[in-house]
């Protein structure tokens, strides 16, 4: 994994902007984990290491897509009724040992094999059987084919039906099945060891002397990792001791694909974790053009990334879904690695300085037109219920200026960067 971050350290001081780090990250992030081979039962949820290519055709046969008649076309009266005698029963898993007859009705029932001869089904709506014939009235098959499922309709034998670098869902493997694939290969999961530092930092559970507070980011940025697919090590809290700091970077560092943290490494300052990378390996500073956010610590320890957000719960999330996260995917083999969003009319107005993004929390409301986006009422870093109580972000171009009711606006719905 040696040099993921090489072009990250080329950039100078001044203010970076969103889409050239991200950018930078695209360019410069491969996947690190290896293949493995999975049963097809537990791919759900990973990452695909190839392309799966269709061995066999879907579906198999030419079927029927409903209960009804399996007719030739020209043997239908466009202008009136048709009476034809029904001469074999059809059932899935069942076909018939010949081919059809012009001037004959087969009862045919969904997903049976439509045997040759036939080119249309009417639906038994449609129908009247009595005496062993059956009758349709004008039109009861609009065209030809109708209710016709052909061979190969919806996969073609050869046809790449699901690319390397997706994230596997339910549907995904529910096709893999439909083509007899009993496994694939997937990337092995990120491999994340989170911890945090801080002696004003008390975990759940322990007494809360006054001047500290309970960890939140280390909870939120797990459960934000693990819901990514990545297997985390929790390293707790560290004491604030360079030694033990040191010690304890460096035993995770070989076992472990990432090393993450929040708060604690901010651009000049002279903190322990700081300290730490820094001796055991090299750090540097994006100063990204955003809000909110503070500098976020970029390193190496041997060939681990090592990646510091801010602090501050509402910066860690922020930054998370919209900078950390696009890392994490592409580290994982993941593909689709942007940000999701969406173009959503605005209910609210607003002044922007410019000259960076800006993110901010905010709830969709249902109108008579459609849905719209409204402000929080808050914008401050450290109210965490401002996460809990809004649907998603609204990214604010370091171009625009004013944005007033009815404006479309980009939004980041927070289920769509959380997983």
């Amino acid at each position: 994994m040696s040099g993921v971050f090489d072009s990250c350290f080329t950039t100078p001081g001044k203010m970076m902007p969103l889409d050239e780090a991200r950018q930078i990250l695209r360019d410069s992030i491969t996947p690190v984990c290896p293949p493995k081979k999975l049963n097809l039962r537990q791919c759900c949820g990973k990452v695909l290491a190839e392309d799966v290519i269709a061995q066999q055709n879907v579906p198999p046969h030419d079927n029927s897509a409903m209960d009804g008649y399996a007719v030739c076309f020209e043997d239908l009266n466009p202008d009136g009724e048709t009476t034809l005698p029904v001469s074999a029963r059809i059932a899935a898993g069942h076909p018939l040992d010949r081919a059809a007859q012009k001037g004959e009705a087969l009862r045919i029932f969904t997903g049976a094999p439509i045997p040759k001869g036939c080119d249309t089904v009417v639906m038994q709506e449609n129908a009247t059987e009595k005496d062993g014939f059956v009758t349709f009235p004008a039109g009861a098959a609009p065209k030809k084919g109708s209710n016709f499922r052909k061979l190969g309709e919806d996969i073609k034998t050869g046809d790449v039906i699901l690319e390397k670098g997706r994230k596997l869902r339910a549907a995904d493997i529910g096709i893999c099945a439909s083509i007899n694939q009993t496994e694939l290969s997937v990337y092995a999961p990120l491999r994340i060891a989170v911890f945090s530092t801080g002696d004003e930092i008390k975990d759940l559970g322990q007494d809360l002397p006054e001047g500290c507070v309970y960890d939140i980011n280390r909870y939120t940025v797990m459960s934000m990792l693990e819901s990514l697919g990545c297997v985390v090590t929790d390293l707790g809290i560290l004491p604030d001791n360079l030694d033990t700091i040191t010690r304890a970077l460096k035993e995770a560092a070989p076992h472990h694909d990432m090393l993450f943290t929040s708060g604690g490494v901010s651009l000049g300052e002279e903190d322990h974790v700081k300290a730490a990378v820094s001796a055991l390996g090299r750090i540097n500073f994006w100063r990204i053009a955003i809000k909110p956010g503070r500098p976020i610590a970029l390193g190496e320890i041997g060939d681990t990334p090592f990646l510091g957000l801010p602090g501050n719960p509402v910066a860690t999330l922020v930054t998370f879904m919209t900078i950390a996260r696009p890392m994490i995917c592409g580290l994982s083999g993941r593909t689709d690695q942007s940000t999701p969003i969406y173009k959503i009319p605005a209910a609210f107005e607003l002044n922007h300085k410019g000259g960076r993004y800006e993110w901010q929390r905010a709830y969709l409301k249902q109108t008579e037109t459609g849905p719209v986006v409204e402000l929080f009422h808050t914008t401050g870093s450290g109210i965490l219920t401002s996460m809990v109580k809004t649907d998603g972000l609204i990214e604010i171009s370091e171009k625009a200026r004013h944005i007033q009711p009815g404006d479309l606006v980009d939004f980041i719905p927070y289920s769509e960067v959380s997983q």
